[in-house]
């Protein structure tokens, strides 16, 4: 069992017969009465956040997170194929699942999948990617006014950004996949 005093952000807990992760917490020791645990909790089923709250010491069920290296290797509509890097078994995840991440990986890709009691919870790519501009228009002289200006770029993956003028379609440039920013030419 987990006690509210060994919650970490990022852990898994079954409250209620649901699995959550704990995005943030706090615990609060008001001046008068019991002191209390207040959460935001994401439901590993829906993707749902939710706030709750616990009395301090209260118990539960920590579960079971694994992640396993698996090589993205295409898009069957609407599901993604994956295959275990170490025993080359195949599987489907179903595209909601998978989320938003899924933009960020090209076919042959690795990423990390999460499993969660033995399903899948979801997968996680790099905080950063490489990815080259399939299309831009061209920067010309004189656009900026400041000396710096922004464009937007299609990448092979499909997913636009804005890049500097100066980034040109065949480019490779490096992604933050957490603020879809350009960071840098790679």
């Amino acid at each position: 069992m987990i006690s509210t005093n060994q919650f970490k952000n990022g852990t898994h807990v079954e409250v209620d017969g649901a699995i959550y992760k704990i995005l943030e917490f706090q615990h609060v020791k008001p001046g008068k009465g019991g002191a209390f645990v207040r959460t935001k909790l994401r439901k590993v089923d829906d993707g749902s956040v939710q706030d709750k709250t616990f009395r301090a010491g209260e118990k539960f069920r920590p579960v079971r997170t694994e992640t396993r290296k698996m090589q993205y290797l295409y898009d069957s509509g609407d599901a993604i194929v994956l295959m275990d890097t170490s025993s080359y078994d195949q599987m489907e995840i179903p595209r909601d699942v998978a989320g938003d991440d899924i933009r960020w990986v090209t076919p042959n890709d690795n990423v990390d999948v999460l499993f969660v009691d033995e399903r899948v919870a979801g997968i996680q790519v790099p905080s950063a990617v490489d990815m080259a501009v399939t299309q831009t228009d061209p920067g010309l002289k004189g656009d900026t006014a400041s000396g710096g200006g922004y464009k937007p770029a299609t990448l092979e993956s499909g997913v636009t950004v804005q890049v500097p003028l100066f980034v040109n379609e065949g480019d490779r440039v490096r992604v933050d996949t957490r603020t879809r920013e350009y960071v840098s030419r790679a």
